[in-house]
């Protein structure tokens, strides 16, 4: 009977430290998602925060640009505006649409591509975007780790119970990005 009670005992701490365990591991990856997105939204910041700059330097060689400028201006302002994840992912896509057009302008005008605070500018900004995308990547990585241990056996069970949802929230490319650009001679 002692023996009986002791498996039984032996069994329920096994059980006992593999349900800890198995709680831990989504905490550990649910506060990963947040710290990972803590620095994708920081690089999007510095980006945002690039972007006036960047439209006061173009605004002199491109006055009847003006559409393009407003929408960069836009896309700025609801990037400033967004109070959730999903909402700063879509804000931050209508950035990456605006300053793609901003680099289709800048083309056009040879002098501005030779202004050195322009050029300084476009660094500044190109590196951004190299940090955003290793961000993105890294953000992704952590939210399809999360998402896969809160819905696999036994890690479903305990994200039900402690009320562990999986993520929504991927960054994607835009539909625009995944079409061969044209190159003409």
């Amino acid at each position: 009977m002692k023996g009986f009670i002791l498996g039984i005992v032996i069994v329920g701490l096994i059980l006992g430290m593999g349900a800890v365990s198995t709680y831990n591991g989504i905490v550990t990856m649910h506060e990963t998602i947040t710290a990972k997105w803590a620095q994708v939204e920081s690089q999007l910041q510095r980006r945002n925060d690039l972007i006036p700059n960047l439209v006061n330097s173009v605004q002199g060689y491109a006055a009847h640009e003006k559409t393009l400028l407003e929408d960069i201006t836009k896309a700025r302002s609801q990037w400033s505006a967004a109070t959730t994840v999903d909402e700063k992912v879509k804000a931050a896509a209508a950035t990456d649409s605006a300053i793609s057009r901003l680099l289709l302008v800048v083309e056009n005008y040879p002098n501005l591509k030779a202004d050195q605070t322009f050029l300084r500018l476009m660094d500044e900004l190109s590196g951004t975007e190299n940090r955003i995308a290793v961000e993105r990547m890294r953000y992704n990585e952590s939210v399809k780790d999360y998402n896969i241990a809160v819905r696999r056996f036994p890690g479903n069970i305990f994200a039900s119970i402690f009320g562990f949802k999986p993520a929504t929230e991927y960054f994607k490319a835009e539909e625009a990005a995944k079409k061969v650009p044209e190159v003409k001679f």
